[in-house]
């Protein structure tokens, strides 16, 4: 079993930043896939952004198109954490964002393919 914590969230204006951070333990692995996602009020979880292994040290990412740009994904496998550097925030951006972790090679966009979640923590987007 994989455990997650995500950390990080809270109330910014928009244009503002945030960095939300996501603590892995347990059975971790260099070699999963790890993302977030999020899910705002009244609509279905959505992918944000993935880091998913190729081989050795090296990891493809993947963003929404939504977040592009201004969301960076980075992981820390020596401390097993995963960021994600949020710029420029919009208020359509306030959601519960989740970490997710799935075996290696899974399809990094689809929801059901991640066994291991955290909690979720806020964002909210407000002046």
């Amino acid at each position: 079993q994989v455990q997650l914590v995500e950390s990080g969230g809270g109330l910014v204006q928009p244009g503002g930043s945030l960095t939300l951070s996501c603590a892995a333990s347990g059975r971790t692995d260099n070699r999963y896939t790890m993302g977030w996602f999020r899910q705002a009020p009244g609509k279905e979880r959505e992918f944000v952004a993935t880091t998913t292994w190729i081989r050795g040290n090296n990891y493809a990412g993947d963003t929404a198109d939504s977040v592009k740009g201004r969301f960076t994904i980075s992981r820390n496998n020596a401390q097993n954490t995963l960021s994600l550097q949020m710029n420029n925030l919009k208020p359509e951006d306030t959601a519960v964002y989740y970490c997710a972790g799935a075996l290696p090679g899974t399809a990094t966009r689809r929801i059901a393919s991640y066994a291991y979640w955290g909690q979720g923590t806020q964002v909210t987007v407000s002046s």
